[in-house]
């Protein structure tokens, strides 16, 4: 089949389906879409709630917990030892399907009669982590989503397998990181994009490098300040000139590193050697993955993001996990083996097959429109049906959802191949992750017909606001784990935990003066974004498509020019 040019239902741009795309459409027996790539990203992390954290009541025990639904919210929600637990029979709550009903309505009655896990994380492997979501397999964590198999690890995202650290992103397989973006290592701090550095400080696209200090571009070199070497004794010595447990001298060295940096190469996309056929950024070690972000181990992939556990294949418009996922089109949160996964926000655990339309499935097979089900076969609606019966009548709900679509309050079209309506969306936009990386204002969400949530005027009395933070790490006392300080950008409240003191003072690093929230929009505003724009190399003027977009201060080099010049 040949390329196709379509309009996007939603914002109205056109978009290009090629002919490997239909052919990955016909394996997995859907139809193309009517959203364009950017869209059905937007639409995906919209139903995602990551790092709004609320206290509510549970609906069964009766706990208070931490959870991602708001008390303001209708839908019943369970703590996650009660949703885990079999003191509820998740086969009491079905639908029989009703052919005059649109079937996406039908859902909406489901969605409301099932209860939810208050934090979407496997809860069998937390040990004392009972902040964390969208996580598995943590000890001693706290305000950390998106990761598994970490321990004593704070205040960070898509983190796998690392112990010891705080306020990172993007990092695996690393120990004693702080302010990490993109990296692997041990004893890295401040730093960005780098691999198998140690000991170091302020690094941007290093590989391999020992106490090195500000330096970019750097391979195997030891003993750097400012991509200038130095003896051991010489550089032992400059160090101790930058006092990095002050947070006022922290803020001048962070700028003049920037200044630093600007006027050195960047590769116009982060990727290693053993990328094969790769377009997006941020992605490792895959083959065939066309516009993908922020992914690794992945082959036969195209429009993914946030793909953190390898393996993964064959998968378009996924969002979020991996682990042995395959055969996967326009779903999230989706992972360890799951299996021929369409249209679906959260499927996962081994044994998962055959989930279309789900909400939160785990280790189920053959089901259509089910909600917050586990073990479960051949269910349409959370009703059970034999294989004979679960086979006709998903036949017939598929003609059914084509004849007579369900069409939201704007008169976008939904029918069977699209991912689950904006309706269908747990949370609020400001609540959601699509806030972080499609910020919108209350009254353009209101206009597009989504859901917005005023957020509550806090409670909080500040007892030690920003200004009265002391400056260094030294002279902090325990008294400050009483305090309640006020964020220096936002105002907002927030508290130091003694697991995060102990390792400030292990890295010699100040109390931050600005919230877990402002400081990891820091840091998200450091990563270049889910989206490809056309440039031309500053050397060579060859086209390129890169996540720096046109108008960013930074030099960007072809693949070529920067091997030439770097490697």
């Amino acid at each position: 089949m040949d390329s196709q040019t379509k309009v996007c239902q939603n914002c109205k741009n056109e978009f290009v389906i090629e002919p490997d795309d239909f052919a990955f459409y016909e394996k997995m027996k859907v139809p193309a879409p009517t959203f364009c790539p950017s869209c059905r990203f937007q639409r995906r992390i919209m139903c995602r709630s990551e790092r709004v954290l609320y206290k509510r009541k549970c609906d069964l025990c009766g706990e208070n917990v931490v959870t991602i639904f708001s008390p303001e919210s209708k839908l019943i929600m369970y703590c996650s030892a009660c949703w885990w637990s079999d003191k509820w029979d998740d086969g009491e709550h079905f639908l029989e399907y009703n052919p005059a009903v649109p079937f996406f309505e039908q859902m909406l009655e489901l969605q409301k009669k099932t209860p939810h896990m208050a934090l979407i994380n496997d809860h069998a492997t937390l040990i004392n982590s009972d902040y964390v979501n969208h996580a598995g397999s943590a000890k001693n964590c706290y305000l950390v989503f998106n990761s598994d198999f970490c321990e004593n690890v704070h205040y960070s995202t898509i983190v796998v397998s690392v112990k010891d650290s705080m306020d990172c992103y993007m990092v695996g397989e690393s120990e004693l990181m702080y302010q990490a973006i993109d990296s692997k290592g041990y004893k890295l701090f401040f730093s960005e994009s780098c691999t198998k550095c140690t000991e170091s400080y302020f690094l941007k696209s290093c590989i391999g490098c020992d106490n090195c200090f500000g330096c970019i571009n750097l391979r195997n070199k030891k003993y750097y300040i400012f991509n200038k070497p130095y003896t051991k004794e010489e550089y032992l010595e400059k160090i101790k000139e930058y006092n990095l447990a002050s947070n006022s001298e922290l803020l001048k060295i962070k700028k003049i590193v920037d200044d630093f940096w600007l006027q050195y190469p960047n590769k116009y996309m982060h990727k290693d050697a053993q990328c094969i056929n790769v377009s997006g950024d941020y992605v490792y070690r895959a083959k065939n993955a066309l516009n993908c972000f922020q992914a690794r181990e992945l082959e036969d992939a195209k429009y993914c993001q946030f793909i953190t556990i390898p393996p993964a294949k064959d998968i378009y418009d996924l969002t979020e996990w991996g682990n042995g996922v395959q055969r996967v089109v326009d779903s999230i949160t989706v992972g360890e083996g799951a299996d021929m996964v369409r249209f679906t926000l959260g499927a996962w655990h081994q044994g998962t097959m055959e989930v279309e339309y789900g909400m939160y499935n785990v280790s189920c097979q053959y089901s259509f429109g089910c909600i917050n089900q586990k073990k479960k076969r051949y269910r349409i609606l959370n009703k059970q049906y034999s294989a004979e019966e679960y086979t006709a009548l998903r036949a017939q709900i598929i003609e059914d959802m084509n004849k007579n679509p369900y069409i939201d309050s704007v008169g976008r079209i939904w029918r069977y191949g699209d991912f689950l309506p904006y309706d269908l969306g747990p949370f609020a936009y400001n609540e959601s992750q699509a806030i972080q990386y499609y910020p919108l204002s209350k009254e353009e969400v209101l206009k597009n017909g989504w859901k917005w949530r005023d957020p509550a005027i806090s409670n909080h009395v500040i007892t030690l606001p920003a200004n009265k933070i002391s400056d260094n790490i030294k002279n902090v006392e325990d008294s400050i784990l009483k305090e309640v300080l006020g964020c220096e950008l936002c105002g907002k409240a927030f508290k130091i935990t003694t697991a995060e003191l102990a390792l400030l003072r292990r890295f010699e690093f100040p109390v931050p003066h600005f919230c877990s929230d402002c400081r990891h929009m820091q840091r998200l505003a450091r990563i270049n974004p889910p989206k490809l724009w056309p440039r031309n190399c500053a050397k060579c003027n060859v086209a390129i498509q890169t996540s720096y977009a046109p108008n960013r201060p930074e030099i960007v080099y072809c693949e070529g020019c920067y091997q030439q010049e770097v490697v």
